[in-house]
């Protein structure tokens, strides 16, 4: 019996659940999700919890369900969805900062940048180039300071216009992330256009998507709007693995004085009501403008910088949320299952 199974995870906050796999016979733990640094916080956790000294902790990130009859992304364990119900709340600048937390974390990652009408990913992470193709069939996908990444900006160019229908939206879309090259991604992460129209709700039927990420700021509008987009996520049977609130606070760099300018706790508010978890607080700070915008977003998400333990944090539940999720069965799970 996993006896972790209902602590509370001291550095989440959440419940272990299946997260974590404890054999108490062989002293280890076998964690589903990255844990990056935070392995000695763990270790010493562990212990206190379980009361086994010399505990050994190992990281497996597993593949999850998608929904059937959805074909798989070759190269491509997990898709993360991160949307939002309206513009301007930040979705993308939280897209770069899950998907470099992630990998500092010690996963592999990729982002796709499916906002067709306006592609930012490129500018944010400092890269503008267009794609190789090996054999004029497949892309590969341009590498960001490590993260594997696609997205319509590195083909049209920054400031070109994507003038399409919707039918032609999703055909570019599907053709980026069937076509592109992905490799042993833990987490490919889909920064999806805002809004909750046919466009995002065709892409979210078509590509096996495993789990949503929502963005909202405290605003009532912004709730109003996130709260749509939780809803298309539940039409479609897709789990929302928490909500990020972003632009929470301004701190003043000359006072310090912290103030709520678009409203208070609007995030965990609607956490609570529609039972999703709160996966973190990011405040509106000049520091994430002036990086996203100047494409160097290590600068910012990195030990040094006093906001990266925020991130990490966030990266740490919404992995973990994931790794609760029922895995993807084949046969070579079956048979090592078997030989422990």
């Amino acid at each position: 019996m996993n006896q972790l199974t209902d602590k509370t995870d001291p550095i989440t906050d959440q419940t272990f659940n299946k997260s974590v796999d404890l054999n108490n016979k062989k002293k280890r733990v076998e964690f589903r999700f990255p844990i990056g640094n935070f392995k000695t916080n763990y270790q010493q956790a562990i212990q206190t919890l379980t009361g086994i000294e010399s505990i050994r902790l190992s990281e497996v990130i597993r593949q999850h369900q998608a929904k059937e009859n959805i074909k798989p992304i070759k190269g491509v364990k997990n898709i993360i969805a991160v949307a939002s119900g309206k513009g301007g709340v930040g979705k993308s600048t939280m897209s770069v900062m899950l998907a470099k937390s992630l990998q500092q974390l010690g996963a592999i990652v990729g982002i796709l940048d499916a906002d067709i009408y306006g592609p930012s990913i490129p500018k944010m992470l400092g890269v503008n180039q267009k794609p190789e193709s090996p054999d004029q069939k497949s892309f590969l996908p341009v590498d960001a300071d490590g993260l594997q990444t696609m997205s319509l900006g590195y083909i049209l160019g920054e400031k070109d216009p994507a003038i399409w229908r919707g039918a032609m939206v999703t055909k570019a879309l599907m053709q980026m992330v069937e076509d592109t090259r992905w490799s042993k991604l833990d987490y490919l992460i889909l920064d999806l256009p805002p809004g909750t129209g046919d466009i995002q709700l065709t892409m979210i039927q078509k590509i096996p998507v495993t789990a949503a990420v929502l963005v909202t700021t405290p605003q009532d509008i912004a709730l109003l709007d996130a709260q749509k987009a939780l809803a298309m996520f539940q039409k479609v049977e897709i789990p929302v693995l928490g909500v990020i609130e972003n632009m929470s606070t301004f701190i003043c760099d000359n006072c310090g004085h912290e103030s709520h300018i678009f409203g208070q706790d609007g995030g965990i508010k609607m956490a609570t009501e529609f039972e999703v978890p709160l996966l973190g607080q990011m405040p509106l700070n000049i520091d994430i403008r002036t990086h996203m915008d100047g494409g160097t977003p290590s600068s910012i998400w990195q030990n040094k910088h006093g906001l990266n333990i925020k991130a990490l944090k966030i990266a740490l539940r919404t992995s973990q949320n994931l790794a609760k999720l029922p895995i993807k069965f084949n046969l070579t799970d079956s048979l090592k299952l078997h030989k422990i």
